[in-house]
């Protein structure tokens, strides 16, 4: 499978497995967890399926989300998930996505996951750019997509029936060439 295997300081990403299941489903079935997230709570056998799918996935494939375990290296414990995008009508497009777990939060697991994630994206596959989309009452998203320098590129108002309600968006980027002149200092 062609699948990455990306390794930070304190984190593993890789593929999600079986394995992941019970705590996969501690957060991903916690209200104040999907709150902002594109997916709603899940139950079992809804998470049995969903990681099924994934396993399967390779990535790569212009248009398709393929999710990843973030894993602590120490504990061997899964602390959350992300997900890469690649535009289909733009595959050097990258679309990004993460959770962390409500018990994992505030430990710094979702910036170092980004960084990971960026990293491997820019330097590894060579994207050009990556794209983040966040709920704009997703004040922790936000934050952390400031404190990686993330530029914010728009702001839609009232563009997606989201939970029951309209909801806007912000939308940010990061190209190439800013992720590299972040890492060398500029």
């Amino acid at each position: 499978m062609n699948n990455p295997l990306i390794r930070t300081k304190r984190l593993v990403i890789r593929n999600l497995t079986q394995e992941d299941l019970d705590a996969f489903l501690q957060y991903r079935s916690n209200p104040e967890i999907t709150k902002y997230q594109g997916y709603d709570i899940i139950n079992r056998e809804q998470a049995i399926d969903f990681i099924s799918q994934q396993e399967e996935k390779d990535f790569g494939l212009p248009g398709e989300w393929k999710q990843y375990a973030i894993e602590s290296s120490e504990s061997r414990q899964l602390v959350g998930d992300c997900a890469i995008h690649l535009r289909k009508d733009d595959p050097l497009t990258a679309e990004l996505g993460i959770t962390i777990s409500d018990l994992y939060q505030r430990h710094g697991y979702g910036k170092e996951a980004m960084q990971g994630l960026m990293n491997f994206l820019f330097h590894q596959k060579k994207i050009h750019r990556i794209i983040e989309t966040v709920d704009t009452e997703n004040e922790a998203s936000i934050r952390l997509l400031k404190s990686l320098s993330f530029r914010q590129e728009a702001h839609n108002i009232n563009n997606i029936f989201f939970k029951g309600k309209w909801g806007s968006e912000f939308q940010f980027g990061m190209l190439d060439s800013e992720w590299e002149q972040r890492e060398n200092g500029g």
